[in-house]
Parts: structure tokens; sequence; C-alpha cells
């Protein structure tokens, strides 16, 4: 497992904007421990709304350790392919499971369940 990355979905996303204890502690020991933070673009999406309440999400995607990993041609057919092999459907939950594959990062998902049936290799940390 690569230490020095972490992918958010959409649950950890929320969960921050939120306000939720663990995911503040868990956001401030990966600012801490300059850890990058990979977030798909389709997550971005599922959880911005663009008002006031949204502060520290916008905060953490302008960090220098955020990268927002876009839904391209090629990743779009790795998830894609990804999700036949899983029976998945979800093109979100897909992405994000290629992502924490491609580099064996632990995944901070919304549903674990979901994530954990497109790739039960993956090391989810609940939110």
């Amino acid at each position: 497992m690569n230490t020095d990355v972490v992918v958010f979905d959409t649950g950890a996303l929320t969960a921050l904007e939120r306000r939720q204890a663990r995911m503040w502690r868990l956001v401030q020991r990966v600012v801490r421990e300059r850890l990058r933070i990979i977030v798909p673009a389709g997550v971005l999406a599922q959880a911005w709304r663009g008002d006031a309440r949204q502060h520290a999400i916008s905060r953490l995607i302008k960090g220098r350790t955020t990268l927002i990993d876009p839904l391209n041609k090629e990743t779009a057919r790795q998830v894609g392919v990804l999700l036949g092999r899983s029976g998945g459907s979800d093109v979100v939950d897909g992405h994000v499971a290629l992502l924490g594959a491609k580099f064996r990062a632990p995944v901070l998902p919304s549903d674990p369940d979901d994530i954990g049936k497109i790739d039960p290799a993956l090391t989810i940390v609940c939110v």
C-alpha cells in the first residue's frame, strides 16, 4: 500500500463539508504529512455546489498536494473495463477504484460496499 497518496470519494468531501470530526482529523494528518490527495473529477462534480458552506472543500481542492484526476478517453476506457469485470455500473465509483488500484492507495468512499465489489483488494478507510 502506498502511504503517500489517498483517494477521496464523494463521501470524504461531504464529510469534510459537514465538518465531521473524524474527517477533519484525517485531513489534518494528510496535510501535516504532505500526502497527495487524488480526487476524481466526477467526485468533485457530485459534491460541488459552489456555496459558502463548501469552504473546506474549496481549500482542499486548491491545495498544492491535491490532484483532480480527469476522466479522459483512456481513463474512461479503463474504468469501463473495470466495471465490466466487476459487474459494477457507477462510473464515479469505478474511477475511484481505478485510482486506488493504480496508486496502491487507500480510498475514502461514501459506500465502502460498492467500491469493495469493484475491487476487493482495495484498502478502504470508512469516513
